[in-house]
């Protein structure tokens, strides 16, 4: 006997409270140390970037073209083949590729330089009458990064890290396929391969509402931080 559409969706009797539970603190586990890395080492990254491209010298522009071949490689590479590939990487690092934890160096090689080039975009963005009023009155690098470029990419970079943010998250389910936990491996591994249906719904409806609150968050930053 066929099930009607309410049946194949929404029985409820194979819904876990803890598993859904556990597999949200996975997720953001996963989202929050791999972001935390990714915000840190990518706004380097674009910063190095973004010093590399404004230089005339040979050896800086020889610099950029490899550190850019270099991201590309990485930014380019489709998630689930990474992290595959980093596989014995991972296993030495943390002794597994099981695991949240595991998932963490595929998804931080991932992001970094897509925010970084975000990061690079930005500071380019910034009026370059600023930068140079700034460069006029004495200003160090330091005072340059700290003073202007940071203060006036902000809203940039802000929904630079948004982005990166929610596109972490679709990692993430990703890595749950192979063995990472979280919403991904819940959706996957309990849902669709055991055909519980309504697990896969309500998993896939747990990573929305978080993609909505980051997106809403982001943008609440984002409008909070610019001055024009």
């Amino acid at each position: 006997m066929n099930k009607s559409f309410t049946e194949i969706y929404f029985d409820w009797s194979q819904l876990d409270a803890a598993a859904f539970k556990q597999a949200f603190i996975d997720t953001m586990v996963m989202t929050i140390i791999s972001m935390v890395l990714v915000a840190i080492l990518g706004l380097g990254l674009g910063l190095l970037l973004y010093y590399l491209s404004k230089s005339n010298r040979k050896s800086a522009k020889l610099s950029y073209t490899l550190v850019s071949i270099v991201s590309n490689v990485f930014r380019s590479t489709p998630f689930i083949i990474l992290i595959v590939l980093i596989i014995p990487l991972t296993r030495l690092l943390l002794g597994t590729f099981l695991g949240a934890t595991a998932a963490i160096p595929a998804l931080v090689l991932s992001a970094i330089p897509f925010y970084a080039r975000l990061v690079e975009i930005a500071f380019r963005e910034v009026d370059q009458g600023v930068i140079e009023a700034a460069e006029s009155m004495g200003a160090s690098q330091f005072q340059l990064i700290g003073k202007v470029l940071l203060p006036e990419s902000k809203p940039a970079l802000l929904s630079g890290l948004t982005v990166t943010t929610i596109t972490m998250i679709g990692f993430t389910a990703m890595a749950g396929a192979i063995g990472a936990g979280g919403l991904g491996g819940l959706a996957y591994q309990d849902g669709f391969q055991r055909n519980r249906l309504t697990v896969t719904l309500f998993a896939t409806v747990f990573l929305l509402l978080i993609v909505f609150l980051i997106q809403w968050l982001g943008d609440s930053a984002v409008k909070r931080s610019d001055k024009r």
